[in-house]
């Protein structure tokens, strides 16, 4: 086990690993973070923010150094920085677990290979690909390998010429093209795996999503116990094949009754932030113990919840830039408001949360949405 007060790396400065530099300080450790974004909101708080590029050798070295162990708020971290730090200290989860996540080809691949429901896609490396895929692959959706987030970097295509148009608007990079499935509705799970391959899963979240961003996670989901179990059965199998260690979250759609693999982030994830209201150990600290070699903390919620995103459309009223009327979220007695001191908002930029919290889920239901709509978010 590592101890405090032992100090923690983190890759990525974001409210990801803002909530984690909190959860270490809690536990007694203490955080260095990098980011090159010099208000990063974790370097904010962490006891040393290196605010340089993430292949920074000599900043590595200094890390590996220093921390007793490092890991990573986002999957798009360089896999070298990665694998070159983990000759000197535990790096958790792994580059090889990150990396399958880092490509969309990749984890598609992965998938396939190892048995996991997944809908039809083929890899788009060039334009032939696109010429020759099969027609009834259509309506899909065209979503770029790498660095695509939050809907960015994807394009609905209803036909061949619509996808070839798609690929050259994002300058010929490789691409995956997935079937558009009849969707009944979405859910994630996030799960903790230390390092002797014990799993600890959160109560699975049904999510919806507006303009690609989730809006709303609802915990527990209204899905059969049977979906539910089903989820947290393949997100820990996919854990076991990845050999991964901390949090990582499965996101899956449900699609005429049947369980798909969406995505997979090698981090904390948006859906799971309910977890620090309504959990008796959130996703967080779940990330802190599988980093040190700790036993996992219990996973259970002690409540329903419902979290609703904030995003950065919300300080503009027109062209006027202001900050939003937080008063009445504070009027709300069970309602838990978490901003996460981000420099600038712009429109689609994840700002903060709140999360509404109670023992019946449809009266938390109720109020988490009049909520929503009293702080000004429109559908």
């Amino acid at each position: 086990m590592i101890l405090p007060p032992a100090i923690l790396g983190m890759l990525g400065g974001g409210q990801l690993g803002r909530f984690f530099v909190t959860a270490a300080h809690e536990l007694g450790y203490q955080v260095w973070v990098i980011d090159p974004d010099k208000n990063s909101p974790a370097g904010q708080i962490a006891e040393r923010h290196f605010c340089v590029e993430y292949n920074d050798y000599a900043v590595l070295d200094e890390f590996a150094d220093g921390c007793a162990a490092i890991t990573t708020e986002f999957e798009n971290v360089p896999a070298d920085s990665l694998e070159y730090l983990a000759k000197f200290v535990p790096v958790r989860p792994s580059a090889a677990a990150v990396s399958v996540c880092q490509n969309r080809i990749v984890e598609k691949s992965f998938l396939r290979d190892h048995g996991f429901p997944h809908g039809p896609f083929i890899a788009v490396n060039h334009e032939n690909d696109l010429k020759n895929a099969p027609h009834d692959l259509f309506p899909a959706i065209l979503k770029v390998a790498r660095f695509g987030y939050d809907g960015k970097g994807q394009a609905t295509v209803n036909n061949r010429e619509e996808a070839l148009l798609a690929l050259g608007r994002f300058k010929g990079e490789h691409c995956v093209l997935e079937q558009r499935l009849p969707l009944d509705y979405e859910v994630s799970v996030v799960l903790a795996r230390d390092e002797n391959g014990q799993v600890k899963c959160f109560p699975s979240g049904e999510n919806q999503h507006t303009r690609g961003i989730l809006d709303v996670s609802i915990v527990p989901a209204r899905a059969s116990a049977c979906v539910k179990s089903d989820a947290e059965d393949v997100a820990a199998r996919i854990a076991e094949k990845l050999n991964y260690v901390g949090i990582m979250a499965v996101e899956f759609f449900i699609s005429r009754g049947q369980l798909i693999v969406n995505e997979m982030a090698p981090r904390p994830h948006n859906s799971g932030h309910y977890t620090i209201d309504a959990c008796l150990t959130n996703q967080f600290e779940q990330q802190v113990r599988a980093v040190c070699g700790l036993p996992l903390g219990e996973a259970r919620a002690h409540s329903c919840s419902v979290m609703v995103n904030l995003l950065g459309d919300l300080w503009y009223d027109g062209d006027n830039y202001r900050e939003p009327d937080w008063a009445k979220l504070y009027a709300v007695p069970n309602l838990k408001l978490h901003l996460y001191g981000k420099h600038h908002a712009r429109p689609g930029r994840k700002m903060g949360h709140f999360t509404v919290i109670g023992e019946n889920a449809e009266a938390v239901q109720k109020v988490a949405l009049a909520a929503r709509l009293a702080i000004g978010i429109k559908d």
